[in-house]
């Protein structure tokens, strides 16, 4: 399958701007409670990171960070790879009665967000787990919903939404694709 640039969504300053708000939004709404930032394999690390600086410089302590590889946990995983690579996963010990926020690039049809799911709950008993997205694009197959969204987008089934990041890309911007 090959890609065709159909428009720029976000350049770099947007990015960051909407990542910024993202942080804000969650603390608003877990009122000072300690959280843990899970970042989903790949881009949802540098993203959970970022924002996690940013809560940082608001309440004086920066929240606990994670990562999260679901590709073993994905129901799709024998048509998405022969040979799944597998990322490391580090979630932050005692999640207990914690409150998580999952952090992803772009919700689509909520199955990485379910694989999620079933892989952080092998780490434990969370007390709430949040999601943030940058890209929320529709087309939903499972009942899963963001809590925090950076910008919410219509797209057609023969689009792909794609997200880069300095940390992997070179760059930070937001590209709507066209799959020819």
């Amino acid at each position: 399958m090959s890609l065709k640039l159909s428009y720029q969504l976000m350049n770099s300053d947007e990015v960051s701007t909407t990542l910024n708000r993202i942080a804000d939004d969650i603390l608003k709404a877990n009122s000072g409670r300690p959280l843990v930032l899970i970042g989903i394999q790949r881009r949802g690390v540098p993203m959970a990171r970022r924002m996690a600086v940013r809560m940082a410089a608001k309440m004086q302590r920066e929240p606990q960070i994670g990562t999260l590889d679901i590709n073993l946990y994905r129901d799709d995983l024998t048509r998405v790879a022969s040979q799944p690579v597998v990322q490391k996963t580090e979630v932050p010990p005692n999640i207990d009665d914690r409150d998580v926020v999952l952090v992803d690039d772009v919700l689509y049809t909520g199955r990485t967000i379910r694989a999620a799911l079933d892989a952080l709950c092998d780490f434990g008993r969370m007390r709430t787990i949040q999601l943030a997205v940058m890209i929320d694009r529709g087309h939903r197959e499972l009942p899963i919903e963001a809590n925090f969204i950076g910008k919410r987008i219509t797209t057609k089934d023969d689009e792909v939404v794609e997200v880069r990041l300095k940390e992997f890309d070179g760059e930070d911007a937001i590209y709507v694709m066209e799959k020819i």
